[in-house]
């Protein structure tokens, strides 16, 4: 099995316009993390078709990897390819994170990354926060690992603000996750940050996975499935996003589930990890954000259908979730899903 999607020989010049991202295989490595990376960023593609990253994978060792599954990976490139990536991502690995032991030519190529000054973005997987904290890339910030890890890395990294609470961590430059299935949502992220909230959903569509988890939703949560005989909230939420454009107090939810206010409440933050006025926020953004892409509405309409109300309001709602005014993000990413380049 090849961990190099692209089967190009190494050294081979990227196509053009491609963002690079590569993927940094250590033995023990997760298989789970290290295909989802490929997969994901693999599917983004343009209005026209073309695909938006090129997604290369790299050891300290080149050959054969094992993994902690019963099979190896092939991974033909050296630590040399990160110095040619736009995107550097670390997957967890079962045979150094556990033991604090990172593979001391990863760390040290990864801190000469930021120590000549190069604009690459860092991320990590689960326990691969280990190794961007061995190579410093994260003291005095905000990450998170696998909750199960979260003491062991405060033991060695004090220096760092760790939130294991978290799915992850965006410091701009270096990003952060939990565990394998926050890596899927690390990886939406960074598409939708590149390419906009269109270009993500459609990644998402393609690989049937939830289009939008909020990095700060919890890492566990409490009844993810309904136990038998348990009623769940999951009604209320699809109907909910069939009427964002209209005010949704907690007692018409609560009564879509035939349950008192405050045990829908209760529900609620058990299935969702978040609140209802949370996640109806959350919810909203993402709609305005889909049709501030999508279509030529005036600012004011996106606000009405996303539920906001007024222009004014959904200013200030974009400008606090993405710093950005709405006609900004619409020039940033109208042209990527559309074809066309115009930021009305």
């Amino acid at each position: 099995m090849s961990a190099d999607a692209t089967r190009r020989p190494a050294g081979a010049e990227r196509p053009a316009g491609r963002h690079r991202v590569a993927v940094l295989v250590r033995p023990g490595v997760l298989p789970l993390e290290l295909g989802l990376v490929h997969q994901l960023f693999g599917a983004a593609v343009s209005a026209g078709g073309e695909r938006l990253y090129e997604v290369v994978s790299c050891a300290p060792k080149p050959g054969l990897v094992r993994t902690d599954a019963d099979f190896e990976v092939s991974v033909e490139r050296g630590l040399e390819t990160l110095e040619d990536a736009d995107t550097v991502i670390v997957p967890a690995s079962h045979d150094e994170d556990e033991d604090c032991a990172p593979d001391a030519l990863a760390v040290r190529t990864l801190r000469e990354l930021r120590r000549d000054g190069r604009a690459t973005r860092i991320a990590s997987i689960c326990t691969g926060a280990f190794v961007l904290a061995a190579a410093g890339l994260l003291e005095g910030r905000r990450a998170t690992t696998h909750w199960l890890s979260a003491e062991r890395f405060r033991e060695r990294f004090a220096g760092v603000d760790l939130d294991p609470d978290v799915l992850y961590a965006d410091e701009g430059d270096v990003l952060t996750s939990a565990g394998e299935a926050a890596g899927i949502d690390l990886c939406l992220h960074m598409i939708r940050r590149d390419h906009g909230a269109g270009v993500a959903n459609d990644v998402a569509r393609r690989t049937v996975v939830p289009p939008h988890r909020e990095g700060g939703q919890a890492q566990f949560i409490a009844r993810p499935v309904p136990e038998p005989g348990v009623s769940s909230t999951g009604a209320a939420r699809a109907w909910a996003l069939e009427h964002l454009d209209r005010p949704l107090s907690l007692r018409e939810l609560a009564a879509r589930e035939s349950m008192s206010v405050r045990t829908f409440t209760r529900r609620f933050r058990e299935e969702a990890g978040m609140s209802t006025a949370r996640w109806l926020a959350e919810q909203r953004i993402e709609r305005a954000r889909q049709l501030l892409e999508e279509t030529d509405l005036p600012v004011d309409r996106v606000a009405e259908r996303a539920g906001f109300g007024t222009g004014t309001s959904l200013r200030q709602h974009l400008h606090a979730a993405l710093g950005v005014s709405p006609s900004a993000y619409r020039a940033t990413f109208r042209g990527v899903r559309s074809g066309r380049d115009d930021s009305a």
